[in-house]
């Protein structure tokens, strides 16, 4: 009789823990794929513009990534003699490659192609959605392939460059990679599943920890060996020159989950290269510090907003005040201050250290 009570208590038990292991899971789930599994189009009136960069040239390819789905490739020239590849990585969130356009023109104009493309999820090629974080590094060792094996591009010495969620991605895929020459990560996090934890903290709190273990869960399911694989083991599976970029006062990608665990173990190696700021952010991490055009534009934005005769937070405007405000940037956005706001000595570092790292190798 005490054996049966006890049986009937440990299988209540285990069905009540299996019950909220599934209600974790299902909920983890659902919040992942809300936030992450999302499509994301550039605001088309800030995008960039080939013709806003004196003699940048651009031609479009495409190319498939794992699932078949076609991604937007862009290779951009400044010159016929180049000395290397710099293949671009986007960060996450504000659409594809458009908004690097200004790193891209400086490499161009300084010795090197650049091939960008838009993720899966993202502006001009396909998916519904960005389907998780290690989809970016899925499809960068595609892009590589793509840029190595179509017959459609010069055979020089790849590099990679990437921000975010790319700077997570041009480190994990030196894995897949590790012909690779030279990486300049810059504010990235060193697995796919932080992307996640450090926004998630300031969602949920310390909650964050419950659901970390099902998040994890969740991106080996769909995305398998891409998911566990760390920016630390892409490291380990290449001779490519690293240089890691990071300011500490990033609230978006906080400097622990990347720059600090890299810096401790590889702080001695001479192959590592590190670029600590004290006041760079993360958005406008390349945008010079002294330059004040962003911060003119939107005082004026506001001024004009203070004069509309609507209310344009109602949600009865809400179509009305995106066209106007759309036409508002075209008429008044200088496109020349606009594009040309990139920290020069940062970049000129950065140069430097693809010219010295590949001529090297």
């Amino acid at each position: 009789m005490r054996n049966s009570k006890k049986s009937r208590v440990r299988m209540i038990v285990l069905t009540v823990l299996v019950l909220i292991v599934g209600a974790l899971w299902a909920f983890s789930t659902m919040i992942y794929n809300d936030n992450i599994n999302q499509r994301f189009e550039s605001y088309k009136p800030l995008m960039y513009k080939v013709e806003d960069f004196e003699r940048l040239k651009c031609t479009n390819y495409k190319f498939p990534s794992d699932k078949g789905q076609m991604l937007m490739g862009y290779w951009y020239s400044a010159g016929s003699k180049q000395r290397g590849i710099i293949i671009l990585a986007h960060g996450f969130g504000g659409g594809g490659h458009n908004s690097y356009m200004d790193c891209i023109n400086y490499f161009a104009q300084h010795g090197y192609y650049v091939f960008a493309y838009d993720a899966t999820g993202n502006d001009e090629s396909d998916g519904e959605g960005v389907g998780g974080f290690p989809q970016g590094v899925i499809d960068l060792d595609y892009a590589i392939s793509f840029i190595e094996d179509s017959g459609n591009f010069p055979n020089l010495p790849i590099g990679l460059f990437g921000h975010s969620w790319g700077g997570y991605c041009v480190c994990s895929v030196l894995t897949y990679h590790p012909e690779v020459k030279a990486v300049i990560a810059c504010c990235g996090t060193n697995s796919s599943s932080d992307i996640f934890e450090v926004g998630g903290k300031e969602e949920a709190g310390n909650f964050i920890g419950v659901m970390m273990p099902f998040v994890k869960l969740h991106e080996w399911i769909n995305f398998g060996k891409y998911a566990t694989n760390t920016a630390m083991d892409g490291f380990k599976s290449s001779d490519a020159a690293i240089l890691v970029a990071h300011s500490e006062d990033d609230k978006t990608v906080p400097i622990q989950y990347g720059y600090d665990l890299y810096y401790e173990k590889y702080k001695d190696d001479p192959r590592f290269t590190f670029l600590c700021f004290k006041n760079k952010g993360h958005s406008d991490f390349f945008v010079d510090g002294d330059n004040t055009y962003k911060e003119e534009f939107n005082d004026a934005f506001k001024k004009w907003t203070a004069s509309l005769d609507y209310d344009y937070k109602a949600e009865k405007n809400k179509e009305r005040f995106m066209k106007d405000k759309a036409k508002y940037i075209e008429l008044h956005l200088d496109r020349k201050r606009w594009s040309n706001r990139l920290d020069v000595d940062l970049f000129e570092q950065f140069v430097d250290f693809y010219d010295e790292s590949i001529s090297s190798n």
